[in-house]
Formats: structure tokens, C-alpha cells, sequence
């Protein structure tokens, strides 16, 4: 059996020596970028037969799939957390997390928007004063339940 830890270890060292991107792979396994890249970090789960794909282009024993299709203990990082991206992501929902949840509230009522019925797509969006991040998030509505 091989912990998420190792594997995780494996699959950076298989896709750097191969040369891969996570688009790559995710296209090869058939999923979504951020759904498979967030899945081979050990933050989520595939299909046996998209891991075993997964791990096929990386070259990775196939012994390894179950592990990939087994929920994890997500949400490892620390907080606040100290990758520049990662805090710089923390900073927005710090700066704009209250005005978000206000303007959410105003147009959909009293609820919040799903992490798990959800889809997130970064792109990269060229411009003349320097290339931009786009970050594409869309969560389904959960309207909070009267009871």
C-alpha cells in the first residue's frame, strides 16, 4: 500500500522527469485540471480507472491507484499559509471574503456556496502590462434550511 505522502512524492518526480503539465495529464485522464491536479496532490479522489490512467502516463506502479481513489483528510495547509500564493489567495478571501458574502447573501438569500458541488478553472490571460491571472470559480447555491 503506498501512503499519499509517497505517492505524492512520486507523481512530482514522475511528471518533472517526464515533462508533463497538470493539463496534460488531466487530459489524458479525463478530468477537469484543477480536479485531477488537486487529486494526484492527495486533496481529492479519482475513478479507479482515471487513476490507474493517471499513473500509467506517469509511469507509477499501478498498486498505487487505490490510493488515489480513497477520500483524504483535505485542508493540510496552515494557516495562515506561508506559500506566497497560497497567502495571496488567503489575503483576498481576508480583504474581499465580506463584501463576497454580502453581495452572496443580497442576490441569493441566506446561504453559502458549495466547495464540493463546484468548479474552479485558472487561466492565463494575456495583456500588454503583464499577464493575468483568471480565476473562474462556480459553486452550487445551498440555501440554508428552516426547520
Amino acid at each position: 500500500m503506498y501512503t499519499r505522502e509517497a505517492l505524492l512524492e512520486m507523481v512530482r518526480e514522475a511528471k518533472l522527469t517526464r515533462n508533463l503539465t497538470w493539463g496534460e495529464i488531466a487530459q489524458h485522464v479525463g478530468v477537469p485540471e484543477i480536479h485531477c491536479t488537486s487529486a494526484l496532490l492527495g486533496q481529492g479522489t479519482l475513478q479507479l480507472h482515471q487513476a490507474e490512467r493517471a499513473l500509467e502516463l506517469l509511469g507509477l506502479p499501478a498498486e498505487a491507484a487505490h490510493t488515489l481513489t480513497v477520500p483524504p483528510y483535505r485542508g493540510g495547509v496552515s494557516m495562515p499559509p506561508t506559500d506566497p500564493v497560497l497567502y495571496r489567495l488567503y489575503e483576498i478571501i481576508l480583504v474581499y471574503g465580506p463584501a463576497f458574502k454580502e453581495i452572496l447573501h443580497e442576490k441569493f438569500g441566506d446561504g453559502i456556496m458549495s466547495a464540493i458541488d463546484f468548479e474552479m478553472h485558472v487561466d492565463r490571460e494575456p495583456d500588454p502590462r503583464g499577464d493575468r491571472v483568471r480565476v473562474t470559480m462556480s459553486g452550487k447555491y445551498l440555501p440554508y434550511r428552516t426547520f
